[in-house]
């Protein structure tokens, strides 16, 4: 029998902090809940949990904050859980090391949904034979030998667009922001150089999707980044 994932949720208003264990419980899942930011930050280095589910609007802390300090020790996914639909608001929460990012009013099934592909990104991290090689579906990805197959079909890349895979591979399951990419892949100074960015990932799709129209791998998330997405 598999182990029950713990999700630690971390929302300082009652009523949503209940319905969110509510749902998590029906999703056959152990919830632990805070209400603060600091005691968050805690449960989250102490207890260990499988995801995280954190609102922006804390009482004591920023959520962003509460993000960079569990980041400083932790990989723990961290989905945002906010009111805060602007997409500055989800660039901001992305940047500071969140993994995904779902605006109130939400559905059961979205969130589960979201908390399920949180769960495959541990799972795809933690499970490898080797950590410097990624596999996900028909994708590899060998970071030591910088070398990417499709089907067992070596593909090659240029220099710029390896670098550009490897960002997105070694956060695989996680939107990362463009101005993230940018000065991962073209250094500091670039965060604005957004034309290089879309030019570069057509030509990866080009290379490694089955039909680079219509992405499985590398998925845009309008106003905000990219993500290597991991099998729904």
């Amino acid at each position: 029998m598999s182990e029950v994932a713990t999700i630690l949720v971390i929302e300082d208003e009652p009523f949503a902090r209940t319905l969110l264990a509510f749902t998590l419980r029906q999703g056959g899942y152990h919830c632990v809940q805070v209400s603060n930011g600091a005691d968050g930050i805690v449960a989250a280095l102490r207890r260990e949990p499988s995801v995280v589910l954190l609102d922006l609007g804390l009482s004591d802390l920023d959520g962003r904050d509460v993000t960079r300090r569990i980041r400083e020790d932790s990989n723990v996914p961290i989905i945002v859980v906010s009111a805060r639909g602007q997409e500055q608001s989800r660039v901001d929460a992305l940047d500071a090391g969140a993994n995904d990012f779902v605006t109130k009013p939400f559905s059961a099934s979205e969130l589960l949904a979201r908390v399920r592909v949180a769960l495959r990104t541990t799972r795809t991290r933690d499970s490898a034979p080797d950590a410097d090689v990624l596999t996900i579906g028909d994708l590899s990805v060998d970071f030591n030998e910088r070398r990417v197959s499709v089907s067992g079909v070596d593909v090659h890349l240029t220099r710029t667009e390896y670098s550009l895979l490897s960002v997105l591979a070694r956060s695989a399951g996680r939107v990362l922001t463009s101005r993230h990419i940018l000065r991962q892949v073209w250094g500091a100074g670039s965060e604005d150089q957004i034309g290089y960015l879309r030019i570069y990932m057509k030509k990866l799709r080009y290379k490694i999707e089955r039909e680079p129209g219509h992405p499985e791998y590398l998925v845009n998330q309008p106003g905000v980044g990219y993500i290597l997405r991991l099998p729904r």
